[in-house]
């Protein structure tokens, strides 16, 4: 089955791959530019590996670095430039943990039907909305990501032992993670709430990794489409960050085998919490 669900997301990713070339080619926007791409998608990628996630990195990176030049185009370059590092990572972690056929598959269906109907709604919203919806993003993530560091989400799960989901449970998970589909198109991301979906619903700890890689390596290159037909992404630097990102990735599963992330992780929530209040303040200033 892991073989199978993998050769499925590797097709699906090399259509993503010609279709995104197709539109954007190959610019080189400077060394420093490139550079800096590179550096962001390494950095995302790199701790999404180790379980911190990109998206909130991402974001904290463009608004420090000022990187993305158009805020209306952020869902798109953050599914955009993920989508490949993604598939990455579900290579090395799908055939670790055994998660029944049945569930896996549903829940990520689920997935990617949410995140194309988030994809075509997240499109129409302006730059405000998309701010607004970054920053509650921002929020939830640092607030999700310091609840596990004091252990509040892993005891949810701390005696979980089931591998898969059956009756009224499975149409839950179901229902909950089209929802997080829709919401990933909209940038806000799938791993935190997708793990606390997981355990609320009986499942063991282990089963959330192969359910929340699954469904992010599926979704990102599917969703990914509407954004390019509509051109809502960030061109510039795109292929540096894609590369950054994939090579982020590797010396994480490969090369790092024992890291403290408690400092890390902390300096991460910290800087999430700074970069959401940044982010309302924008989307609010002409409202007031």
């Amino acid at each position: 089955m892991a073989t199978i669900i993998l050769g499925i997301l590797t097709v699906m990713c090399c259509y993503f791959t010609v279709v995104l070339f197709r539109k954007i080619g190959w610019h080189f926007a400077g060394w420093s530019t490139e550079l800096l791409g590179f550096s962001i998608g390494f950095l995302a990628d790199f701790c999404d590996t180790l379980g911190i996630g990109s998206f909130m990195v991402t974001t904290a990176s463009f608004k420090a670095t000022k990187y993305l030049k158009d805020e209306r185009h952020l869902p798109g370059t953050l599914l955009m430039m993920h989508a490949l590092p993604t598939l990455v990572e579900a290579a090395f972690f799908i055939t670790v943990v055994q998660v029944e056929s049945l569930t896996l598959i549903t829940l990520v269906v689920a997935a990617v039907i949410g995140s194309l109907l988030g994809s075509r709604l997240t499109v129409k919203l302006d730059k405000q909305k998309i701010q607004r919806i970054a920053a509650f993003a921002m929020l939830l993530t640092s607030l999700l990501m310091a609840a596990k560091k004091l252990g509040w989400i892993d005891l949810l799960g701390a005696s979980n032992t089931a591998m898969g989901l059956h009756g009224g449970a499975l149409l839950i998970g179901i229902t909950s993670n089209f929802i997080l589909g829709v919401l990933m198109a909209a940038g806000i991301g799938l791993y935190a709430p997708c793990m606390v979906m997981v355990y609320l619903l009986g499942l063991n700890p282990l089963a959330a990794f192969p359910i929340m890689m699954v469904s992010c390596a599926a979704l990102m290159p599917t969703s990914s489409l509407t954004f390019i037909r509509k051109g809502l992404f960030q061109k510039t630097g795109m292929w540096s960050m894609i590369i950054g990102g994939i090579v982020g990735v590797l010396v994480a599963a490969i090369f790092v085998r024992s890291l403290s992330l408690d400092a890390l992780t902390w300096l991460i929530v910290v800087i999430g919490l700074g970069t959401a209040w940044t982010l309302y303040k924008s989307a609010t200033k002409k409202l007031i």
